[in-house]
């Protein structure tokens, strides 16, 4: 009987101090030693990818993009976009930012919709959009995210055809906060910034073209533009005068 509870003893003695001793080098020296060299490594990006404004602020990541909307009003269930700045992806995961300084994230994930949902297939058997597609369906949403990217951009001396609005301007990414628009969707949209903003088409068109990133390693991805540095970019401009 004492045999067996000594040797009981020491097992259990043994378990805990192997616990011990994983917990200080799995939980405590290892987190540290990897925090450490990603701290001397990859300081940016250890830190969250952080973007500061003009005055040193934070105001966002640069993996997580963010809404640009006005106040919402009595009675709106939906703030309307606010046309001075440049517009993400549509999505209503994105964190609120009007102005650069605020940011909160709602929520991410995806429509869950099919590619044809709500589409009508053709003569030549290929899906489409109907003309009036039922409410709520995918299509319903394309196809209201799409007129009013037409209006929003057509400005006097420049008119938006539907054809010219990218896939990227009126659908979400599967996370729902992808920060990064087409260098086209950016471009359809810089004869509004300028007119908002009192800016040439040129100034505006150069910013974007500054702010393009080409594809990862020259061949990984496609060229894409992040929307808050281009919007710090923008405020910078138009404070500049």
């Amino acid at each position: 009987m004492n045999n067996s509870a000594a040797n009981t003893g020491r097992v259990l003695w043994a378990g805990l101090r192997a616990l011990l001793v994983l917990t200080v080098l799995c939980g405590v020296l290892y987190p540290l030693a990897v925090t450490g060299v990603a701290q001397v490594a990859f300081p940016g990006k250890a830190n969250g990818s952080e973007i500061e404004d003009a005055n040193g602020k934070v105001v966002g990541s640069e993996l997580i993009g963010q809404r640009y909307d006005l106040p919402l009003k009595d009675g709106e269930e939906t703030p309307a976009p606010d046309l001075r700045w440049f517009q993400p992806r549509p999505s209503n995961g994105l964190g609120t930012n009007s102005v650069n300084t605020q940011y909160s994230i709602i929520l991410s994930g995806a429509t869950n919709r099919s590619g044809d949902d709500g589409a009508e297939t053709g003569e030549d058997g290929q899906q489409y959009c109907p003309a009036k597609p039922e409410e709520g369906t995918l299509c319903a949403q394309v196809t209201d995210a799409k007129a009013a990217v037409v209006e929003d951009n057509s400005v006097p001396g420049h008119t938006v055809k539907p054809s010219d609005v990218p896939a990227d301007a009126v659908t979400s990414s599967g996370s729902g906060l992808d920060p990064h628009i087409s260098p086209e969707y950016a471009q359809l949209q810089v004869h509004r910034v300028a007119q908002k903003n009192g800016l040439t088409v040129a100034q505006v068109d150069q910013l974007v073209a500054d702010h393009t990133d080409d594809r990862v390693l020259g061949f990984i991805g496609e060229p894409r533009v992040n929307v808050l540095a281009l919007n710090i970019a923008l405020k910078a401009l138009v404070e500049k005068g």
